[in-house]
């Protein structure tokens, strides 16, 4: 019950609504992850980003993902990483699957209000993908689970390096025509009678002037 009025309170404040979501970068040079340095969590995390987009430096701020004093620690990370605003990207914050219980710290409203205030993208990944807390509603993005999240996070650099190598193609293409073309005008101008004999031209010009008794 608890929850539910919880949700309620802040469905009325409009901190669920879509139009208050952000975009996620789509290229960051910099994500932080809030986790705990010992779960699986970060380990699935870090070997998806190392994966995807290696070019990505990982920050990470360590904090308690159950327990009473986990929803603490986890807005104490926040600020750490609010500090570092204009050099993070995209923070991910989450865990791995667990009880009700153990998700609890997700649930909390102070934690709620922290990333909301969020003046970097935040990415919630909280459980399973059956799991979701009122920090994944929050956030600017919900991801199922944190391998997931990190999938959501970055681009994949090997379907990046295909567009840059069809781009570049397009591009010698589109340079090989436009050359062709060129070298047909040259031609078509070349071909003419006044580029081929030009004293034959001045010499019919003057002809014409000095005929006409000037």
């Amino acid at each position: 019950l608890k929850l539910k009025l919880l949700k309620e309170k802040l469905a009325a404040e409009g901190m669920f609504d879509a139009d208050s979501k952000r975009p996620i970068p789509a290229m960051p040079k910099r994500i932080a992850v809030i986790t705990s340095g010992s779960g699986a969590a970060l380990q699935d995390i870090l070997n998806v980003l190392s994966r995807r987009y290696p070019l990505c430096e990982v920050v990470l701020c360590n904090a308690s993902v159950q327990g009473e004093l986990a929803a603490k620690e986890l807005i104490n990370a926040l600020d750490r990483v609010y500090n570092l605003s204009e050099k993070i990207d995209t923070i991910i914050i989450g865990r791995g699957g667990g009880s009700k219980e153990d998700l609890d710290a997700f649930n909390d409203e102070a934690l709620a209000r922290k990333i909301y205030a969020s003046p970097i993208p935040v990415i919630s990944a909280v459980g399973h993908e059956i799991d979701v807390s009122v920090c994944d509603m929050v956030a600017d993005l919900r991801a199922p689970t944190p391998s997931a999240a990190a999938e959501l996070a970055v681009p994949n650099v090997e379907d990046l390096i295909f567009t840059i190598d069809e781009q570049k193609n397009k591009c010698g293409f589109i340079l090989k025509r436009l050359t062709e073309f060129a070298e047909m005008r040259l031609k078509a101008v070349a071909s003419q009678p006044i580029m081929r004999m030009p004293n034959r031209f001045i010499d019919e010009r003057m002809l014409d002037y000095y005929g006409k008794g000037n």
